[in-house]
């Protein structure tokens, strides 16, 4: 199984190598470009929609290498409606409202396919199981979404988003394997691949940009993934295992919220004090701040994976001390402050 997991990978790195050469021709044709502001840390236009390889390297992968199932066609059909949108938003710019009513149908697409959180466990121990029932459809949606959002946040620097969906792909991966989900790794480990594929062209200095046709579709994968192959069916604790594999966009959003409602501003208003901005305001550089952050996720992911081993009450508590760690470093770095610091300033 380990050497069809590493062909896996192969084939996707192989593929998206192939094909983001393509797709950058077709940005440009097309007009997918990304224009620089003052929020942005590029200084040309760069093309962008670059996520179209990783989708297409993806699923040529996952079609060969995964048996087909109704759940896969509903994960196919959300994934391609997503990137449509993508690359509709990457053309045109377009509403955000808009934007999100189509990452809700291709959750509610990718539900209704069969891929839901439909259970969890008490806090403690291994009996008490609650099923959701009616709730298992809005909670799966909201999880979808949320991701996809997440992800699509920390797209601001070359390489963070396809690095950090890399890591937090191998690390669901790897708890899939140990769960006994030896197929829904094969889904990890072709996207690990594709993001690999890409960073080639999209590490510091990029010659072409995800766009949100990517980080979309990477925060829709991430987000389908978890719940094929972490949060189906699992204690309390262990739906921590998703959240600390994706730890870095998770809580980046999270402190973002919490960030600008304490400046009472709106909470889906963009500004400069994601982690990594507040890095790169501390001196340090692109390519620094990009692997600083992919260290930080790795140490996450080792949690993750200590607590997919643990007893839910020695998971919980790693799971406490982690939160506790995570809210000091954002307070120093002034990730969660920094709006409201700004304001009084003024």
């Amino acid at each position: 199984m380990v050497k069809e997991l590493i062909l896996v990978a192969v084939c996707a790195f192989a593929l998206t190598t192939f094909f983001v050469p393509v797709v950058k021709l077709l940005a440009v044709r097309i007009g997918a470009v990304d224009k620089p502001n003052a929020r942005k840390v590029h200084h040309k236009l760069m093309p962008r929609m670059g996520g179209l390889a990783i989708y297409a390297a993806f699923w040529l992968v996952v079609f060969t290498f995964y048996p087909f199932s109704q759940s896969l066609l509903g994960f196919f059909l959300g994934a391609t409606m997503l990137v449509f949108v993508g690359i509709v938003d990457d053309v045109t710019d377009m509403p955000a409202k808009l934007k999100l009513l189509g990452q809700i149908i291709a959750a509610c697409i990718a539900t209704f396919g069969g891929i839901r959180i439909e259970f969890i466990t008490s806090m403690f121990g291994e009996t008490g199981m609650m099923a959701l029932n009616i709730f298992s459809v809005p909670v799966t949606v909201i999880w979808i979404v949320a991701i996809i959002n997440a992800v699509n946040l920390i797209d601001g620097l070359d390489g963070l988003a396809a690095g950090v969906s890399a890591i937090s792909a191998t690390t669901l991966a790897i708890c899939a394997l140990i769960n006994g989900l030896a197929n829904v790794a094969v889904l990890g480990f072709a996207l690990v691949g594709a993001c690999l594929g890409f960073l080639i062209y999209n590490f510091h200095p990029a010659s072409i940009f995800m766009g949100d046709t990517g980080s979309m579709f990477l925060g829709y994968t991430l987000a389908v993934f978890s719940i094929m192959g972490a949060a189906k069916g699992v204690t309390f604790v262990a739906v921590f295992i998703p959240i600390l594999a994706l730890g870095i966009p998770i809580f980046d959003t999270l402190f973002a919220i919490l960030r600008r409602m304490m400046a009472n501003k709106p909470i889906f208003e963009a500004d400069k004090a994601h982690l990594h901005h507040r890095l790169l305001a501390r001196g340090l550089s692109h390519r620094n701040t990009v692997l600083l952050i992919y260290g930080i996720s790795v140490l996450l992911s080792i949690c993750a994976i200590i607590v997919n081993e643990l007893t839910s009450e020695r998971g919980f508590i790693v799971v406490v001390l982690v939160l506790t760690f995570l809210l000091i470093g954002a307070n120093k770095l002034g990730i969660i402050g920094h709006t409201n610091k700004q304001k009084k300033q003024k």
